[in-house]
């Protein structure tokens, strides 16, 4: 290994946008609308529109913050500019815990849909698939740049396709609350529906293998406006056509309401979710080895630290996939996995928005700031109430 070479700066406008959607549409918009409607009935609607928008805010935020601070992806000369160094170091690792619970989730999330396809030996394949994005990482982020790309496209299309398929099927009345929802269910919805909005800051973080980091913060942007309107069309279009209770039965709600447009659909949407699950999986595995090897860099971690003659950190890669497969054998349960990645991002997202809002001075991003640091907050809270 040689400790010199450089990162390649390989990544384009349309590739941090890949990246960004693909680490934010993932297993979560193809497991969490299940266990959201099985919480909270068609009220989970409702916590989907909260949670976009104080996501959004998190998002404005740090896309504010992120062209005064472009020495590190992993956002530490962030953290370390406003904050100063202990702090800086305790929020950068939580967010390479919550990256490394991330990338397990969405592998279980993978294991939940092959094993509704009735395939065996979930977890053994989700290892594999860990192995596999691990080594096409390592060849280069050129390979796994395109890869995202391409893996976005073939899941962003078939969403929204099926979401405007489904309106025809749309009954007001499964749009309505039928039955008492608990406080302490609307709590854990909350907790539950933040996860598929976590990974749009994936796009920030290889700064130094992006042509001009300056598109940086024009990525983000687009990331949430793609999301926000896929999440809320889909998910309408979900309880409308099918309601609430048969989407809290289903492993597979997405695969579940496709059956109404074709009989047989739902193999193929499980295929499709799939896919979208290996595009956030690919995501989460550049972004988690990039904070892990930035780190090991500023506290000269043998190894860790050093990149391959190809420009990647093939030691991090290694280490955080490992880390990742290891924890599926401990816990391969998406609901447990996703709740703690979704915790331990929270904290490094409201330091995003108490950034924003010490550097910078004009007032709409200020008070978008204080609204995303004072809802997140709020949403951790929540957590240890629910």
């Amino acid at each position: 290994m040689v400790d010199k070479t450089p990162y390649k700066r390989s990544l384009g406008l349309i590739e941090l946008v890949s990246l960004g959607v693909g680490g934010t549409i993932g297993s979560g918009i193809f497991v969490v609308p299940g266990v959201a409607a099985r919480l909270s009935g068609a009220a989970s609607l409702y916590i989907w529109l909260i949670v976009a928008i104080s996501a959004s805010c998190v998002l404005i935020s740090l896309a504010a913050v992120s062209t005064q601070f472009t020495g590190s992806g992993s956002f530490y000369s962030l953290f370390e500019s406003v904050f100063g160094k202990s702090v800086a170091v305790t929020l950068i690792l939580l967010y390479l815990v919550s990256s490394i619970f991330g990338v397990s989730t969405i592998a279980a999330g993978i294991g939940q849909y092959i094993t509704w396809l009735g395939i065996t030996h979930a977890l053994t394949i989700e290892v594999g698939i860990l192995a596999a994005f691990c080594c096409i990482n390592i060849v280069g982020i050129s390979l796994s740049g395109k890869t995202e790309n391409i893996l976005t496209t073939l899941k962003i299309i078939p969403l929204i396709l099926i979401s405007v398929l489904l309106i025809p099927f749309i009954r007001p009345e499964n749009l309505v609350t039928s039955a008492s929802v608990s406080t302490t269910g609307l709590l854990a919805t909350i907790i539950i529906v933040y996860w598929p909005f976590t990974g749009f800051e994936i796009s920030a973080i290889p700064v130094e293998e992006t042509k001009d980091p300056r598109m940086i913060k024009t990525s983000l942007l687009y990331v949430m406006a793609i999301v926000v309107a896929v999440y809320l069309l889909l998910n309408i279009s979900l309880i409308g056509s099918v309601g609430a209770p048969a989407l809290a039965a289903s492993p597979a709600p997405v695969a579940t309401a496709a059956a109404l447009i074709v009989v047989h659909a739902g193999p193929v949407v499980a295929i499709i979710g799939i896919i979208a699950m290996l595009s956030a999986l690919n995501a989460y595995i550049i972004g988690t080895s990039r904070v892990m090897q930035n780190l090991s860099a500023r506290f000269a971690v043998p190894r860790i630290r050093d990149l391959g003659m190809q420009g990647t950190p093939v030691y991090a890669l290694i280490t955080s996939c490992g880390l990742c497969a290891a924890l599926l054998f401990i816990s391969n349960q998406f609901d447990k996995l996703a709740s703690i990645s979704v915790i331990t991002t929270l904290i490094p997202y409201i330091f995003f928005c108490i950034a924003a809002w010490m550097t910078i001075r004009d007032t709409l991003v200020r008070i978008v700031s204080v609204a995303g640091a004072g809802s997140t907050l709020a949403i951790l809270a929540i957590y240890f109430i629910a």
